[in-house]
C-alpha cells in the first residue's frame, strides 16, 4: 500500500495527510504527524476528504447540450465546439462580452493559466472567483493599510500568545486545526476574547464573548480604539515610524464615545473597556477574522478598521501578533496570488500599471488589456441585461453560492454559450452548453497556497475516472484550439514561470516545496527560506495607512414585515456547496437537512417548536426548513447554513455589496418566519348529561 504525501481539499488550514492507495484506489487516509498546521490531526472532513473522489457521481466524459439535453461527447467535439463558440462570441461581440470563472479549488498552477487565458487567449481581464463572495474585502482593505492583503503571521505562533482576539470567525467549525491551536493556547493560559453574535463554540471557551449586534462591527472597534487612546494605551512609537495619516483618523475617532458604541452594538461599557485594555497592553496579541468580518456592505471598512488597530497598538511586525484572516477554501489564497481577480496578475501587479502589463506581454508575446474587468457580481449583472454573452466556470457553483438566485437564474438563462468544468454535477450545469470533466485534488499535482501563505505540493496519488482530465491540460488543450499555444511539461514548469512574472513566488519551486512543509511567501530567491511573519522593520508599501472609516447600517435592517435579521454561514460536517462533503457518508449522516437556528422566546411568540417545518421569506424568496430552537443566537436574529441546495438559503440573500470590493452582504438581510406545522386542538369531550332521578339508588 502507497502513502502519498498532499494537502487536505476543504478549509484553509492547509493540513498535510497522507493518502493510502491500493491497486490505483484511495482505502484510507492519515494525518502527517509532523506537520505545522495540523501536527498529526486532522478534523472529521480531513478524516473523510477521500471517500469522494470514487463516488459514482463522477464526471467521467466530455457532454454537450443537444436539444436541450447533455449527452457524451468527445474531448475533440467538445473542446473545438467551445473553441469556435468563444472566437465567434469575440469577434461578434469584443471580448469583454466573455466572462471567466476560476475556482479557489483548483491548484496555484491552473488558476495562473486560466487567468492567463483569460488575458492572452480571450483578451479580457473578465476574471474572478469565489474570494469575490469571501475575502474580496480582506486583499482591498489590507492592501490599502499595508500594501499586502494576506495572513500576517503563522500557525504556529498562535500556541505561544498571550491574548486571541477572534471577531467574525466559527473557528472550530470552519477552521478546526486553527481552533485546535488557540484552545491550546487557552490550555497554556492565553486569555481568549470572541466578538460573534452568534454563541459559537469558540465563544464557549472565551474568557470574553462580545455578543454584538449583526452589521456593527465598525463601530465596536472604532470604540475599543477611542478607549485605547482616551486610555494612553496607543504604541506612540510605533505610531509616529512606521504609519501615516493618523491624526486625520483621530478626528473621525473621538466621534466613537463608549456610550455611542453601547447603543450602536448591545455591548456594554464595561466589557469594552475590559477588552481594549486587555488586548492593547499585551504585545503578544494576535487578532483573528472571517466572514463575519468581510459579508457586509461594509466590508472593506470592517477590514480596515482592524488594520487601524493593530498599528494602534503597535501589535503587528513581530511573532505572537498580527491580523490574521483566516481564508475559507483549501486554496482561496492561491487563487488571489495568481491573479484569479479582475484587476491583478499575479502576485497583485495591477493590470493599469504599463510596467507590470509590460513585463507579462514580453513573456507570453501577446498584447493585453490595460481596462479593469468585471467581478463576479458584476458579470450576472450583465449577464441579466445580454451584455455577457459567454462564461467559463472551472471549479465553481455560482447557481447555489451567490446571493438571490433568482435574479442568477434569469440572468444564465440570458447568457448565449456556459461551459461548466468540475468533478461532479452541480446547479450550475443546468445552465451548460458543453461540460468537461476535471481531475480531483488526488488525480492531478500542482501546489496549493493555505490561509497562512504557505505554498505546499500536491501531489497525484491515483488515475481520474474514466476520460477526466486535470483542469490545467484542459486549458492548455483549449488555448491551442484558439490559436494561443501553451506548452507545459508539467506542472513544475508552469510554476516555473509563476516565480519568473511574480516576485513573492520567485524561490517557490516544486523542487524545493519536496523538503519539507511548502515555503511561506514572500520567497524572492531561491535561496529565501520564507517568511513567517510579514512587516517585520517597514510595510509592504512603506509606511502603513491609518485609513478613516464610520458607521453605516446594514443595507437591509429587519422592520414589521420582515422582523427577523438572517445571518449565514458554515456547519462543521459541512462545507460551501455540498458537492464534495454530501456525497461523502459520515458528512452527510450528521447533518442531513437543512435548519435555522431561532431564540427559544422568538420562537414561543411565532408558536414554534423545535423540529417544526417552518417557512423563511425574505424580499426575494422562501425556503422551508425545519426550526432548531437556540439559546446560542440571540433574539431577533436567525441562523441558516448554505450547504443546501434543497433548501437554497442564498434564495433569501440580499445582493447588495460593498461599493469598493464588490463583496454581497451575505451576514444581514430581513426575514420574516412562519410555521408550517400548528399543534392539533384537542377538545375535551363535553360529559353526557344524566337525570339526577336515574342515579338515585330505590331503597
Amino acid at each position: 500500500m502507497d502513502k502519498i504525501l498532499t494537502v487536505c481539499p476543504y478549509c484553509g488550514c492547509g493540513c498535510g495527510l497522507y493518502l493510502h492507495v491500493e491497486d490505483d484506489r484511495i482505502v484510507g487516509v492519515s494525518p502527517c504527524i509532523n506537520h505545522p498546521v495540523n501536527r498529526g490531526s486532522l478534523c472529521v472532513k480531513g478524516w473523510n476528504c477521500y471517500e469522494f473522489v470514487h463516488h459514482p457521481d463522477r464526471l467521467k466524459f466530455p457532454m454537450i447540450r443537444k436539444r436541450g439535453t447533455l449527452v457524451r461527447a468527445t474531448w475533440d467535439e467538445a473542446l473545438d465546439l467551445i473553441a469556435r463558440r468563444l472566437t465567434e462570441i469575440k469577434r461578434l461581440y469584443g471580448s469583454d462580452s466573455i466572462g471567466l470563472l476560476s475556482s479557489a479549488k483548483c491548484t496555484n498552477e491552473e488558476n495562473y493559466l486560466m487567468m492567463k487565458f483569460a488575458r492572452a487567449v480571450v483578451g479580457t481581464n473578465n476574471i474572478d472567483h469565489c474570494a469575490r463572495l469571501c475575502h474580496s474585502s480582506t486583499v482591498g482593505g489590507l492592501a490599502a493599510a499595508f500594501g499586502s492583503g494576506a495572513m500576517t503571521n503563522s500557525i504556529n505562533e498562535i500556541i505561544n500568545a498571550r491574548v486571541l482576539f477572534v471577531i467574525g470567525s466559527n473557528t472550530t467549525e470552519q477552521h478546526p486545526m486553527i481552533a485546535m491551536h488557540m484552545l491550546d493556547a487557552v490550555d497554556s493560559g492565553a486569555t481568549l476574547i470572541v466578538a460573534d453574535p452568534r454563541k459559537t463554540q469558540l465563544a464557549e471557551f472565551a474568557h470574553i464573548h462580545l455578543q454584538h449586534r449583526p452589521g456593527s462591527d465598525v463601530a465596536l472597534l472604532m470604540g475599543l480604539m477611542n478607549i485605547i487612546v482616551t486610555e494612553g494605551l496607543v504604541d506612540i512609537d510605533f505610531v509616529k515610524r512606521r504609519t501615516e495619516n493618523f491624526d486625520s483618523f483621530l478626528d473621525t475617532l473621538r466621534t466613537f464615545d463608549p456610550a455611542k458604541v453601547e447603543a450602536i452594538t448591545g455591548v456594554k461599557i464595561q466589557l469594552l473597556r475590559r477588552v481594549a485594555r486587555i488586548y492593547a497592553m499585551e504585545k503578544r496579541s494576535m487578532l483573528f477574522y472571517a466572514m463575519g468580518i468581510t459579508q457586509h456592505i461594509t466590508g472593506v471598512d470592517n477590514v480596515r478598521a482592524l488594520a487601524n488597530l493593530v498599528m494602534l497598538t503597535g501589535h503587528i511586525g513581530l511573532p505572537m501578533s498580527g491580523i490574521n484572516p483566516l481564508r475559507g477554501q483549501n486554496n482561496v489564497q492561491g487563487a488571489c496570488d495568481m491573479g484569479a481577480l479582475p484587476n491583478v496578475f499575479s502576485g497583485y501587479q495591477t493590470v493599469t500599471d504599463p510596467r507590470a502589463r509590460k513585463k507579462f506581454q514580453n513573456t507570453w508575446r501577446k498584447k493585453l488589456n490595460p481596462k479593469p474587468g468585471l467581478t463576479l457580481m458584476e458579470m450576472m449583472d450583465m449577464a441579466y441585461v445580454g451584455r455577457l454573452k459567454a462564461l467559463y466556470v472551472m471549479g465553481e457553483n455560482p447557481l447555489l453560492s451567490d446571493p438571490d438566485l433568482g435574479h442568477l437564474e434569469k440572468a444564465m438563462e440570458r447568457i448565449d454559450f456556459v461551459v461548466v468544468q468540475d468533478i461532479f454535477p452541480n446547479e450550475t450545469m443546468n445552465y451548460a452548453d458543453v461540460v468537461l470533466p476535471a481531475a480531483s485534488f488526488a488525480e492531478k499535482d500542482g501546489t496549493y497556497t493555505n490561509t497562512e501563505r504557505r505554498v505546499q505540493l500536491l501531489q497525484r496519488a491515483i488515475s481520474p475516472p474514466g476520460e477526466a482530465k486535470a483542469d490545467w491540460e484542459i486549458i492548455v488543450d483549449l488555448a491551442t484550439r484558439m490559436g494561443y499555444r501553451m506548452h507545459y511539461r508539467g506542472t513544475y514548469e508552469i510554476m516555473e514561470e509563476i516565480a519568473l512574472l511574480t516576485p513573492s513566488y520567485g524561490g517557490i519551486l516544486h523542487h524545493r516545496l519536496k523538503e519539507g512543509f511548502g515555503l511561506q511567501w514572500p520567497c524572492p530567491t531561491q535561496d529565501h527560506p520564507g517568511t513567517p511573519y510579514l512587516h517585520r522593520k517597514k510595510f509592504a508599501k512603506g509606511l502603513g495607512t491609518f485609513i478613516t472609516v464610520d458607521y453605516i447600517p446594514p443595507d437591509e435592517p429587519p422592520d414589521k414585515e420582515y422582523p427577523f435579521l438572517l445571518t449565514t454561514g458554515r456547519i462543521y460536517f459541512h462545507y460551501h456547496t455540498g458537492t464534495m462533503c454530501r456525497r461523502t457518508v459520515v458528512l452527510e449522516r450528521e447533518e442531513p437537512e437543512c435548519f435555522v437556528e431561532i431564540n427559544p422566546e422568538d420562537a414561543d411568540s411565532l408558536g414554534i417548536k423545535n423540529g417544526w417545518p417552518v417557512k423563511v421569506t425574505s424580499r426575494r424568496g422562501s425556503i422551508e426548513v425545519k426550526a432548531k430552537l437556540t439559546g446560542k443566537i440571540p433574539q431577533g436574529t436567525v441562523f441558516i447554513p448554505f450547504h443546501y441546495a434543497e433548501a437554497a438559503v442564498n434564495r433569501l440573500t440580499n445582493p447588495a455589496v460593498d461599493p469598493k470590493a464588490k463583496i454581497p452582504e451575505y451576514k444581514v438581510c430581513a426575514v420574516r418566519i412562519e410555521p408550517l406545522y400548528k399543534m392539533p386542538v384537542v377538545k375535551t369531550p363535553k360529559p353526557p348529561e344524566v337525570e339526577l332521578e336515574s342515579l338515585r339508588i330505590e331503597e
